[in-house]
């Protein structure tokens, strides 16, 4: 399946940023744009992302028709193919999912993701897909436990342009499911990869905490947590957290 272009430079702010500015100055893509290193990297709710040499910086710049709810599934989409890329690296079963989209690795977090996106004067909406992944280094000063591939590997890890043409692969196979067939095909995917699901958790919102049972997935993303008191509520954004950590 033919992947879009990807464009490599030694340095760059945040690879997010730099598909940002491409895309308020026109550029439609798609194109994947990469560094070796970031110097403002960032992740969700704006956490730093630390991206040292040796791992993998990226984000796919693009557009939609999409209304944002739904652009927004993309994020999935990400997190499908990072974890294709680990079972490629660390053989399969190595990567889980947990929602929304953190691939864990042996149960540490391994990959960030962050998807932005703005309105064009067409009305359509661009996207900067953004996908950090701890090929060779793992942060250590991070509130969960982060992993790195390379700590689970007798050689060394895959160069990251190697990594990428790999992921960037991955992303347009599941992409092309969810442009074809919508989002079932990319819940029954992270579904079968997840981990939580049937167990309690507490989820962290932006006003409020809740707890309970993870049930699944609904049918645009959203994480289906069923309280205490038998009451079904749906998850669109936040932290979830699984058995304290």
């Amino acid at each position: 399946m033919t992947r879009p272009p990807i464009e490599s430079y030694v340095e760059l702010d945040s690879t997010n940023a730099e598909a940002r500015r491409r895309a308020e100055a026109g550029e439609a893509g798609p194109v994947w744009i990469t560094a070796g290193v970031q110097t403002a990297g960032r992740g969700r709710r704006g956490r730093a992302w630390s991206t040292e040499t040796g791992n993998l910086a990226a984000t796919l710049l693009t557009l939609t028709d999409r209304p944002p709810a739904e652009a927004a599934q993309l994020s999935f989409v990400a997190a499908l193919a990072a974890c294709d890329l680990a079972e490629t690296c660390l053989g399969p079963g190595a990567a889980r999912l947990k929602w929304p989209n953190d691939v864990l690795v042996h149960g540490r977090k391994a990959v960030g993701i962050l998807v932005e996106s703005g309105s064009r004067p067409d009305g359509r909406l661009w996207l900067a897909v953004g996908v950090g992944i701890n090929l060779k280094h793992a942060p250590q000063d991070v509130e969960r436990p982060a992993t790195a591939f390379a700590d689970h590997m007798a050689r060394p890890p895959p160069d990251p342009m190697v990594a990428l043409d790999v992921l960037a692969t991955a992303f347009e196979r599941w992409r092309t499911a969810w442009a074809t067939q919508g989002f079932p095909p990319i819940a029954a995917g992270w579904s079968e990869r997840a981990t939580g699901l049937g167990q309690r958790c507490e989820a962290r919102l932006p006003n409020r905490t809740l707890s309970g049972v993870a049930e699944g997935l609904d049918l645009d993303g959203a994480l289906r947590l069923r309280l205490d008191d038998g009451a079904l509520e749906r998850i669109t954004a936040g932290d979830v957290f699984f058995g304290g950590a």
